[in-house]
């Protein structure tokens, strides 16, 4: 079970409910849980949900280069969830398994530089210096650059929040369901 544990099924608004059941039916989502755990707050939910819809819409990186750092950064996050699931049909187990080791020599030049720029976001952030956004321009243009920083950045995020999480863990909740937390705020919030 994970950390926080995951509002019912059963006990979710309809919207999320909808979200839920609708993402997870449609291929969007390879497990409700973290879906289950983030419609506590109904807006961030909408907001993911709007978000993961979007995904590969209007890219200037293409799907594929998107999916690649999606498990790469599920992968240095150690989301079970999003290492587990394939949303672009051009993956295949070799391209994954390719992920976690340094002969990345298969993969095209975009994709290289991509899966580097994320390795270094995550890891040495201060080697994103201005010699390697010139070899990023060399094979991508300032806009591409731009939605790679964005889309790892946030990526990363994520999933590092998501494995906080213990989806899949086996002890008991720290934080157990409490209808009264969904969409609450503490009574200590003095702003609004």
């Amino acid at each position: 079970m994970p950390i926080i544990e995951p509002i019912p099924i059963e006990q979710l608004p309809p919207r999320s409910r909808e979200i839920i059941e609708g993402g997870v039916a449609a291929g969007l989502y390879a497990t409700p849980l973290p879906l289950q755990v983030f419609a506590y707050n109904s807006q961030r939910l909408e907001a993911t949900h709007q978000k993961r819809l979007a995904t590969g819409q209007g890219t200037l990186l293409g799907g594929r280069i998107l999916e690649l750092l999606r498990i790469r950064s599920a992968q240095l996050g150690e989301c079970q969830p999003c290492m587990q699931s394939r949303k672009h049909d051009s993956i295949t187990d070799g391209d994954v398994a390719c992920l976690i080791t340094e002969d990345r020599s298969d993969m095209d030049p975009q994709e290289r530089m991509a899966l580097e720029f994320l390795d270094l976001l995550s890891a040495d952030h201060h080697a994103l210096d201005a010699d390697f956004y010139r070899a990023l321009s060399e094979v991508f243009t300032t806009a591409q650059i731009v939605e790679l920083g964005f889309a790892c950045a946030e990526m990363m995020g994520v999933h590092r929040f998501v494995h906080t999480l213990d989806i899949f863990g086996t002890e008991t909740p720290a934080l157990p369901y409490s209808a009264d937390q969904v969409d609450s705020r503490h009574e200590s919030s003095v702003h609004a």
